[in-house]
């Protein structure tokens, strides 16, 4: 183990659980639900734009990404800056109306906005249940990459690594809840970007600058250095599918839109659009370009995934690898910490409160479930994080469709067009859900395109032609908690 890579990962991991006793200590004002889940919906803009990027920007962009520009090459990194438009994209579709409508309804999760708008307990159950299940690959991906940066960067072995991170994760989520994630990430936020530009530089200064990292690039493989990359992965098809899952969809991610319905005023929303894409624009080419340029300091390993953590400790001295671990490490926690969160609220407020109401009052038992089941949740992800695949970027992009297949359509459609209506939305989740999981599970691709792009397609007809066999709720009620 290298103790200098150590310590600033450990001073890191005591100021997270300082923030999570100083959230914790917040939740003594208002209901239990709404503090712990919402953070009160007070959210000013730095702090939802930081807390909107580090939830979207996850393993997946900190070790998965920059692994697989590291295998093919420079086009990849121009692929990944078809996510640039993903904050605005969020903010400005959902944005304002959904945290109006939110406020209106008193509602916590996603799943009590669908029930306000759909009146459909069925629908409420279905979502949960999808919710669940894809949360569980998308947060196994953030337990591998944790575990991968601290074998990787500070010795530790893999096992190891994922006890230590997957325990720290499940305390700091069980005490610190939605307050304590967003403090973390406006702090991290910042450690996230001077990582990155210093990352970036010191990959450059290491091959010997721009102009040789790329002849060397070239030198390896002349694909390396061109818009379809490496083994012509970067089909035309291929890049409009990857905006599709990774920029447009995002709409419909649960965990993004949550962060929707929790910032403060109009003012926080407009600066949050604004800062939010900056610093995605930054984190997205700066990881992802030292990723594909580490080829040339790094060219011969083995598992892609594990070139942005060699190179923090190959480019940058031990103690300044071992700040910046911070950075992917804060990425990692943060986007756990809100699908854990969700995950949680899903459980309790959407399947255990609406089989027991009366227990909405309970807060003792409401505060030793959460912690409960956030540790029965982590345990579930250290045994699927246990045996790792060799790119993780694939089982998140796999868990990424599936939310999306199933949620997109419901959220956007129901928030804008008056007469969708419960059966509408039902038919759009079964054959999103169903279509994605039959082709990613066997690997069909129609015309080339990734699963998500028929399934998105093929789920919006079924919205529209299941909508004409319901009725449209005349007037959509203020929640209450017998849902």
């Amino acid at each position: 183990m290298q103790a200098e890579v150590i310590v600033p990962l450990i001073a890191y991991l005591l100021v997270v659980f300082g923030l999570s006793l100083y959230a914790m200590r917040k939740r003594t004002t208002g209901t239990f639900l709404n503090e712990y889940f919402l953070g009160s919906r007070s959210m000013g803009g730095f702090v939802l734009a930081m807390t909107l990027t580090a939830t979207y920007i996850s393993a997946s962009s900190f070790i998965g990404g920059p692994g697989a520009a590291y295998k093919y090459g420079l086009g990849w990194v121009l692929l990944a800056m078809i996510q640039l438009p993903a904050v605005w994209l969020s903010l400005g579709v959902l944005g304002k109306k959904f945290a109006i409508l939110a406020r209106r309804y008193n509602a916590v999760t996603l799943n009590d906005m669908l029930f306000a708008r759909y009146r459909s307990r069925l629908l409420v159950w279905l979502a949960s249940l999808s919710l669940l299940v894809a949360f569980i690959g998308a947060m196994t991906v953030q337990f591998i990459g944790g575990a991968r940066l601290l074998e990787t960067a500070a010795g530790i072995p893999y096992e190891t690594g994922l006890l230590i991170f997957g325990i720290s994760i499940a305390l700091y989520t069980a005490y610190g809840g939605f307050r304590a994630s967003v403090l973390n990430d406006a702090m991290q936020g910042l450690v996230m970007l001077i990582g990155t530009i210093v990352l970036l530089v010191g990959v450059v200064h290491a091959a010997g600058g721009l102009s040789t990292a790329v002849e060397t690039l070239q030198h390896i493989d002349p694909k390396l250095v061109t818009p379809q990359g490496a083994d012509d992965i970067l089909s035309p098809t291929f890049m409009t599918s990857f905006w599709v899952l990774v920029c447009f969809g995002v709409i419909g991610l649960p965990h993004t839109a949550v962060r929707c319905i929790s910032y403060k005023d109009s003012k926080a929303v407009h600066r949050g659009i604004i800062l939010g894409t900056i610093v995605v624009a930054v984190l997205m080419l700066g990881m992802h370009l030292a990723g594909a340029l580490g080829r040339a300091v790094l060219p011969d390993l083995t598992i892609p995934d594990q070139v942005i953590p060699t190179l923090m400790v190959k480019v940058l001295p031990p103690f300044a690898a071992g700040i910046f671990l911070a950075a992917p490490m804060a990425a990692i926690m943060s986007t756990i910490n809100a699908q854990l969160l969700q995950s949680s609220a899903t459980i309790i407020k959407d399947l255990y409160l609406n089989l027991r109401p009366e227990q909405i009052h309970n807060e003792t038992r409401l505060k030793r479930m959460s912690s409960g089941i956030t540790l029965i949740l982590g345990v579930l992800l250290l045994l699927a994080a246990w045996r790792p695949p060799e790119m993780i970027i694939w089982l998140n992009l796999l868990a990424f469709g599936g939310l999306e297949a199933v949620f997109l359509w419901p959220l956007v459609l129901g928030l804008y067009w008056e007469r969708a209506n419960a059966a509408g939305a039902l038919s759009a989740m079964i054959v999103g859900g169903v279509l994605y999981a039959v082709l990613a599970t066997f690997n069909i691709q129609y015309l080339g395109f990734h699963p998500i792009v028929p399934a998105l397609l093929l789920s919006l007809l079924a919205f529209i032609i299941g909508n004409r066999f319901g009725q449209p709720v005349a007037e959509i009620p203020v929640l209450t908690t017998d849902k």
